[in-house]
């Protein structure tokens, strides 16, 4: 009896405080890569969803209102979500098709915060127009995202190709 009364205060004392500080002492280098990780795949599914033109995935990885802000080399400035759909009538036709993409040197940093990231890398998105080559090449692409509600959303993004 009295052996059971020194284990639990044993237990109540020290493991179980013990095991709650472990418990909150998440490792931040851990969670900031899985975090990484998570913003890395809507960056990859941003251009990807093209592959089998799936609207669902694209809507799911930018940012469904009025702040959302895009500047590409060849078409200008994208503002609000409503003026990004607009394009989809050209890539949903079957004279546009995706053909691959590759992401090098992407680099993504992480706001204190932990919601707020950006990123830079060097994108080939590898698509035809009408049989013809339509492609970005060596193309600069840099870009905000935020995590709202839990999940990653591209909120700015900047495309650019060097000048020659």
């Amino acid at each position: 009896n009295k052996t059971k009364n020194v284990m639990k205060k044993f237990l109540l004392y020290i493991l179980i405080p013990v095991a709650f500080i472990q418990s909150c002492n998440e490792d931040p280098v851990l969670k900031n890569n899985d975090e990484k990780a998570a913003v890395e795949k809507t960056i990859r599914s941003c251009i990807g969803w093209a592959g089998k033109k799936d609207l669902a995935l694209l809507h799911s990885v930018i940012v469904n209102d009025s702040t959302y802000l895009e500047v590409d080399p060849q078409e200008g400035v994208v503002k609000g979500f409503e003026q990004f759909r607009k394009a989809e009538k050209t890539w949903m036709s079957p004279d546009f098709q995706a053909v691959r993409y590759e992401i090098r040197d992407l680099r993504i940093d992480m706001a204190r915060s932990g919601d707020v990231a950006w990123w830079f890398c060097i994108l080939d998105d590898i698509n035809t127009w009408r049989g013809e080559p339509a492609s970005w090449l060596n193309t600069r692409w840099t870009g905000v995202a935020e995590k709202r509600k839990g999940k990653w959303v591209i909120v700015q993004q900047h495309f650019s190709f060097a000048a020659e």
